[in-house]
């Protein structure tokens, strides 16, 4: 009896050794990502974020950050790079790989978003609805959207929609390249980072990105004028998807899985959106401090360009139709819930 018990302590004391190494599981995330260190995203939502994880986890799980590519690949690879667990961690630009996730194209259609915090919020309820299938192979920790979008050229730059003829200019993804054919211009699709080069070269007239991220590529020092947009409806925004390896998500312990859930969401989309959103002034004094001219679009003009950038979401709610996927619906929600958002 006595041998029985002290066998059933030993088999409990392993038992229990057990629980506690699973418990004590320590997890290193690798977060890879085309941006470099010191711009708004990586220093100020991702490095954050990964520090506040480590926190809540009491330091069981250590994220190890990853800028410019560094583990290799092209922008346009990193959705794969977390599908198939070559990295952990993702955050980009879903539209970098045109037409592969089309329920983000709504928010990027022109002059539908209004501010880049309630704008992502919106996102993260409509992507709930809407992207489960495009986003099935990797489990989504947040989707959000950027500042208001404007155009930066070389020249005498864009002060009507005259000015767009024939001018070649970047855009980063196919919604955003569709909407500047149709205002006239030749859209030439590429990655951010490939922006300087190909503006010194002569490849690009110019591009579009908010004010926040002109600082990093030193577009200010490359073009001459900015064009902003008037109204309470930016000129266009573009998708971005904070995304984690499945597996590597489920091979977590319950406790660990519920600190990656409390920092994923409309709150984590919409601090990203934020503080891309509070990058814009520093970006924008930069080309002013360098006597760059700044346009503003507004009244009549401003209609002209609202006018004849209409028929791009008309064109993709038929394509959608298409496809099997309710595109009105798609485009009605997507308004409806930046408008909710933006009213909070």
């Amino acid at each position: 009896m006595i041998k029985k018990l002290l066998t059933a302590c030993l088999f409990a004391g392993v038992a229990f050794g057990t629980a506690s190494v699973v418990n004590a599981q320590e997890v290193t995330l690798k977060l890879h990502q085309f941006l470099p260190a010191p711009a708004t995203i990586p220093k100020l939502f991702l490095k954050p974020w990964a520090e506040k994880v480590e926190k809540d986890s009491g330091g069981r799980i250590k994220i190890q950050l990853f800028p410019s590519m560094q583990l290799g690949g092209r922008p346009p690879a990193l959705f794969d790079q977390a599908k198939d667990g070559v990295v952990d961690i993702i955050w980009t630009v879903p539209g970098y790989t045109p037409g592969r996730f089309p329920c983000v194209e709504a928010f990027e259609l022109p002059f539908m978003m209004t501010n880049a915090e309630a704008t992502s919020r919106a996102f993260n309820e409509y992507a709930d609805k809407y992207c489960k299938e495009d986003f099935k192979d990797v489990k989504v920790l947040a989707v959000h959207v950027h500042g208001p979008g404007m155009l930066h050229v070389k020249g005498d730059g864009i002060t009507k929609l005259e000015d767009m003829k024939d001018k070649k200019l970047r855009g980063p993804t196919r919604i955003i390249n569709g909407m500047l054919k149709r205002l006239g211009a030749v859209p030439i699709g590429m990655p951010l980072p490939a922006v300087p080069s190909a503006l010194s070269k002569g490849v690009i007239d110019g591009t579009v990105i908010p004010w926040e991220v002109t600082r990093a590529f030193k577009i200010a020092e490359l073009t001459n004028t900015h064009t902003e947009f008037g109204g309470d409806r930016a000129f266009y925004t573009t998708a971005f998807v904070f995304a984690m390896n499945k597996a590597k998500y489920d091979s977590l312990p319950d406790d660990l899985k519920k600190v990656i859930d409390d920092n994923s969401g409309g709150d984590t989309g919409a601090f990203a959106g934020r503080v891309m959103e509070e990058q814009d002034a520093p970006g924008r004094k930069v080309a002013a401090d360098r006597g760059n001219k700044i346009v503003r679009l507004e009244g009549a003009e401003l209609q002209r360009w609202k006018d004849a950038a209409e028929p791009v979401i008309a064109e993709w709610v038929k394509e959608m139709n298409a496809k099997g996927r309710p595109g009105q619906a798609m485009v009605d929600d997507a308004r409806a819930l930046i408008e909710k958002y933006s009213k909070m």
